[in-house]
């Protein structure tokens, strides 16, 4: 089948894009707005990887949201595309856009998530 790489490859790249933001912004908001600083300094220390998805949050929504846009785009484009004839295909290949519809569902509402927490949030405290 032509598109497999496009039906898999693209949805989950954006949900590990997504979950980068997720990591970067509205973590560590929400563990210390409910006053588990203590435990986001511990994450800090033991992934210290969180500190520099922060200090490039900028870059890291950028990329994130082309790898989303071009994913989608993938995925937009396939959704009409004819299953195989034979039955155990075409039932692998129906089950396997409506996981794809999901995980692209979850990274989008991911980056979302992130970007109010980034952005947005900052904005309205203010």
């Amino acid at each position: 089948m032509r598109g497999d790489w496009r039906d898999s490859i693209g949805p989950t790249l954006a949900l590990f894009g997504s979950a980068s933001t997720l990591l970067c912004c509205a973590l560590p908001a929400l563990l210390i707005s409910i006053g588990a600083g203590a435990v986001m300094a511990g994450l800090t220390s033991a992934i210290p990887g969180i500190m520099w998805l922060s200090a490039h949050k900028n870059v890291l929504f950028v990329l994130s949201g082309l790898l989303m846009a071009v994913s989608t785009g993938l995925w937009w484009q396939q959704r009409t595309a004819p299953c195989p004839a034979d039955p155990a295909k075409a039932a692998a290949c129906s089950r396997l856009r409506r996981v794809n519809k999901w995980l692209l569902s979850i990274a989008w509402a991911a980056y979302l998530c992130g970007l109010f927490f980034a952005y947005l949030w900052v904005l309205i405290v203010l």
